[in-house]
């Protein structure tokens, strides 16, 4: 399962640290967590979404309901919980890995249809939301080449393009997951 958390940031003097503590301090924290798979972070290309955008690969909604999760990362935003605004998280299904996004690339996602991304060359995969805020209820997410910038003036309105801010980090395979080798 996708779980997707996206926000801003109000603080532009607090912003470099904030974004010090989430990409260095919490995806590491979170990554340990026993169901974490993959978290990767990004920050948005354009304007009309949140700035922030972490995407993780977990295996099921109970991760997020589990001790482990408070324990390790989960609501630790007390310090900055003033400065964050525009902030949703949401769950999906449709897709059992968040790809790799790396250097030269960028994530590339669609609230309008898969029609937009494939307009734009690019090969889109279906995910539905099926827990927490579910809205936008389907999305469409894949990944471009990042040559030369993308013509925002070209994208449509529901389709956003983000930078990776941290490598794609991967957690270990549980002990139950090794031994079905």
């Amino acid at each position: 399962m996708i779980y997707t958390v996206e926000c801003g940031f109000a603080d532009p003097v607090r912003e470099g640290e904030w974004n010090d503590f989430y990409s260095h301090r919490k995806l590491p924290a979170l990554i340990s967590v026993t169901g974490f798979h993959t978290s990767q972070r990004f920050k948005a290309i354009g304007a009309g979404c949140p700035t922030y955008l972490a995407v993780h690969t977990i295996g099921s909604l109970d991760v997020l309901h589990g001790e482990e999760y408070v324990e390790k990362g989960g609501g630790s935003f007390a310090r900055w919980q003033p400065d964050i605004v525009d902030w949703h998280r949401n769950l999906y299904d449709g897709l059992d890995r968040a790809p790799d996004v790396s250097a030269g690339e960028y994530l590339v996602l669609s609230s309008i249809g898969p029609e937009a991304l494939m307009r734009l060359g690019l090969a889109p995969h279906a995910m539905r939301a099926v827990a927490m805020e579910k809205s936008p209820e389907r999305r469409w997410l894949a990944t471009a080449v990042s040559s030369e910038p993308p013509c925002l003036a070209r994208v449509p309105d529901g389709v956003h393009f983000y930078a990776a801010m941290t490598p794609q980090l991967r957690g270990v395979p549980s002990a139950a997951a090794t031994d079905d080798r």
